[in-house]
């Protein structure tokens, strides 16, 4: 088989696509769709119940894999083990509860042939919501106030400074907006008791929604940016449906962001667009986007682009895209044979 018909084998994670979705599925449906040869998808699964395993068209092969708790060894023995069987040629971590782990073992994974597109540890602390503020402040960026807490009893002294409403973050997910001292003790136990402490209170800001998928080449230059306005959120803060914006002021957020870190990968900005135009940024999360497949229907493919930027491929930046592309995320049921749940629960691959 020649080298431009042998299949690039591609892992990914983030296969749950459910009503909090991981990227993963969405990634996979733009990798297939921008492929210029034939590939291979192989899911890293973290638990048996993840949609994306049992989805017609996504993985070719599933294995699962440990908690990132585990810690980097445990993930460099898993993925040294699946690549003795498969040859993974790229991989594609897309939780940023899992990328401290891949970061670390990313030269390992190098060596054995295995090739990613990751920031460095600089990068991704840069952005870290302990430090984001300071990180606007210094590069002249609008970012609420906030503040790191470690006691319940913290709410009543920031609620002096910041009043209500506030937000109520974990460090890595899930985020409330809290109106009263009782709401915030609620969100602090609720959050604390699923991602740990810190938790992170941060100013209110009023204003529309709207995210930037965007893709840094590692050199200081933005590769693809695609902005978004959310048209339906969940409770969870989830966009279900979106639509791509043309805004100058947008992408120049997200060109100064990349210049400033010379960002390497995918990353996603979310934005509080108030009604006197002011952009405040209020995340920014170090993988691409749930809705990352909007870029691939936009004409920008971020996920297939990102897989040639990882194997050394030169990616001329995309100066075009379409505004006024929709997304609507939906759900169905899947339904799956019981047998192939039990193999993937008993042996960990299907």
């Amino acid at each position: 088989m020649s080298s431009d018909t042998k299949p690039i084998v591609i892992a990914v994670t983030g296969l749950n696509a459910i009503d909090s979705p991981g990227p993963g599925v969405a990634v996979i449906r733009a990798i297939r769709d921008g492929a210029d040869r034939p590939v291979k998808i192989i899911g890293l699964a973290y638990e048996s119940l993840e949609p994306g395993i049992y989805m017609d068209g996504i993985c070719d092969k599933t294995y699962q894999i440990s908690y990132p708790a585990a810690g980097a060894e445990v993930l460099y023995n898993a993925i040294k083990f699946i690549h003795d069987k498969e040859g993974i040629d790229v991989i594609i971590p897309n939780f940023d509860a899992e990328l401290y782990n891949f970061i670390t073992i990313t030269p390992r994974l190098k060596a054995l042939g295995i090739h990613s597109f990751l920031p460095s540890f600089e990068m991704f602390d840069a952005r870290d919501k302990l430090n984001l503020y300071a990180f606007g402040q210094k590069h002249n960026l609008l970012v609420p106030k906030d503040k790191a807490i470690y006691s319940v009893n913290d709410l009543y002294t920031i609620a002096e400074e910041f009043g209500y409403p506030m937000v109520v973050k974990g460090k890595y997910y899930e985020a409330e907006v809290a109106y009263t001292l009782e709401q915030a003790q609620k969100s602090f136990y609720k959050i604390s008791a699923k991602w740990g402490l810190p938790i992170i209170v941060q100013q209110y800001i009023k204003g529309t929604e709207v995210n930037i998928a965007a893709l840094g080449d590692g050199e200081g230059n933005a590769t693809s940016i695609i902005p978004m306005k959310k048209m339906y959120i969940t409770d969870k803060g989830k966009a279900w449906a979106g639509i791509t914006l043309e805004d100058d002021a947008l992408i120049d957020l997200a060109k100064k962001f990349v210049g400033a870190t010379k960002w390497r990968g995918g990353f996603e900005v979310e934005i509080m667009k108030t009604d006197a135009g002011e952009l405040y940024i209020m995340e920014i999360n170090p993988r691409f986007p749930a809705w990352i497949y909007l870029t691939a229907g936009a004409g920008q493919n971020q996920p297939a682009a990102l897989v040639k930027m990882a194997m050394g491929e030169k990616v001329p930046p995309f100066t075009t895209y379409d505004s006024g592309k929709l997304f609507i995320r939906y759900s169905w049921d899947l339904i799956v044979d019981v047998s192939k749940f039990q193999q993937f629960s008993a042996f960990g691959s299907l």
